[in-house]
């Protein structure tokens, strides 16, 4: 495959050809681009940043060489070794690190790995900054780092426990009524740091449970993505076990799905509305997530009085809109929770608290609680396109076509309906537009996404 980089970070399959995969040699040339970036945005001499890796069979070794290129261009390091991304993320904005390196391919598979580059405040960098790190990574030399001048390289084994303990602590969690639920659930590591954190976390909340796929030999046992088609192992094992409810999590922990105590799933674009939920209801305010996430976070801020707005696609998009609208609890309709009490990233361990949380306080079955949200139903689809069309035009002539509904042109064409919405967006590699539609019924999404794909068609000549 070609190696992926974008504002989420670098991507790409291991071994094979540099430049079209993530080969030591692109390794070595990114983290000496992202070293070039730190020195220039922080002046002073004594560096640190912090490194983490998920359970990919290949995380070690890439890790080997992110700690000595970093090293060796002075720049010291505390290894965090294998951790969650929201955990890095966290320790980055809670030490003297200047910035953060999480070692993952997110919900890809175990033959892909990845870089995911952080800020000093354990943020995604800009699109400014992650485009001066990939125009960095193309240097034919860099400033290395004299022998007396090199960095050190420093494990820490607890940042995982440090992280919880800040969880715990968070002020939103009615901490005694959590403890006294007397739950039992049912937990899908998928073989990486989660197989770590979770049972931290739920001992800490005496929440009783069973965690599957714990092995952390390098094998994920399932496509990670926490989709119900991937987590079939899952349902049964909450059924099996009479369990309260089930936790599903991506590689790196920043995404999270739920399973009711029927093995059903509670739908991963309703992990937020659930979390949001419990948050507005103790201190109402202002919610984000992206264009593409169900309505009904809308709705529920709408409940509590809020604002709610709608960011372009991707973390750093998110988090941006977060503080310009000073919002109270964000994220991503795949299951990302962004809480900025804790910090400005998506975390799995942060919305498995609020929901234990929010169940505390309603003392209801996960089922009925998915029961009292407002019911949207998703259509996800494409449509190829030649070449040598123009997808620009297209969108333009969608716009002009819809321009007495409401329109969002942030990230692609948005248009919302009184009852429904589509969200068209063109690849950045191929030929693609991507079709995403929300109704109150499942055929009415389906059938939103072929009338719009017949109109593009027909703009398009096909």
């Amino acid at each position: 495959m070609t190696l992926i980089k974008n504002i989420s970070g670098f991507r790409g399959t291991i071994g094979g050809e540099n430049n079209n995969n993530l080969t030591p040699v692109d390794i070595v040339s990114s983290i000496a681009g992202f070293s070039k970036l730190i020195k220039e945005n922080n002046p002073n001499n004594n560096l640190t940043v912090m490194t983490g890796r998920d359970g990919r069979k290949s995380g070690e070794m890439i890790q080997n060489i992110v700690n000595s290129v970093f090293s060796s261009m002075g720049i010291n390091v505390i290894d965090a070794g294998l951790s969650t991304t929201p955990t890095l993320c966290w320790g980055v904005l809670n030490n003297d690190s200047v910035a953060g390196l999480m070692i993952t391919a997110s919900h890809n598979p175990q033959e892909y790995n990845g870089l995911k580059f952080f800020n000093s405040e354990g943020e995604f960098l800009s699109k400014e900054d992650v485009t001066k790190v990939i125009e960095y990574s193309k240097l034919k030399t860099y400033d290395f780092a004299p022998n007396a001048s090199l960095g050190t390289i420093n494990k820490y084994d607890h940042l995982i426990d440090d992280h919880i303990e800040a969880i715990i602590n968070l002020e939103i969690l009615p901490l005694k009524r959590i403890k006294e639920l007397n739950l039992y659930v049912v937990a899908d590591a998928i073989n990486s740091g989660g197989a770590i954190a979770l049972p931290k976390l739920l001992e800490k909340l005496n929440i009783r449970y069973k965690i599957i796929n714990s092995e952390i030999e390098g094998v994920f046992n399932h496509t990670p993505e926490p989709l119900e088609e991937n987590l079939k192992d899952l349902s049964q094992e909450i059924i099996k076990n009479n369990a309260d409810f089930g936790i599903a999590v991506d590689p790196d922990v920043d995404r999270l799905a739920f399973m009711d105590e029927n093995g059903v799933m509670f739908g991963e674009e309703y992990t937020l509305v659930a979390c949001a939920d419990h948050i507005l209801s103790h201190k109402p305010g202002n919610t984000v997530s992206n264009l593409s996430s169900t309505r009904a976070l809308r709705d529920v801020t709408q409940k509590y009085g809020g604002t709610y707005t709608a960011s372009a696609v991707g973390e750093v998009n998110v988090v941006n809109a977060m503080k310009s609208s000073n919002a109270i609890i964000g994220g991503e309709g795949n299951g990302g929770i962004i809480y900025p009490k804790s910090h400005y990233g998506r975390d799995a361990l942060v919305g498995v608290a609020l929901f234990l949380s929010l169940l505390a306080e309603r003392k209801i079955a996960v089922s009925n609680l998915r029961a009292s949200y407002p019911s949207y139903f998703m259509s996800k689809k494409k449509i190829d396109l030649n070449p040598s069309i123009n997808v620009d035009a297209i969108l333009e002539a969608m716009e002009s076509k819809y321009i007495h509904e409401e329109i969002s042109t942030i990230d692609g064409l948005k248009i919302d309906f009184p009852t429904e919405w589509v969200h068209l967006r063109k690849s950045n590699t191929e030929p693609i537009i991507r079709i995403y539609t929300e109704a109150p019924a499942q055929d009415k999404a389906d059938a939103l996404a072929d009338k719009i794909i017949n109109e593009i068609k027909k703009i398009a000549g096909l």
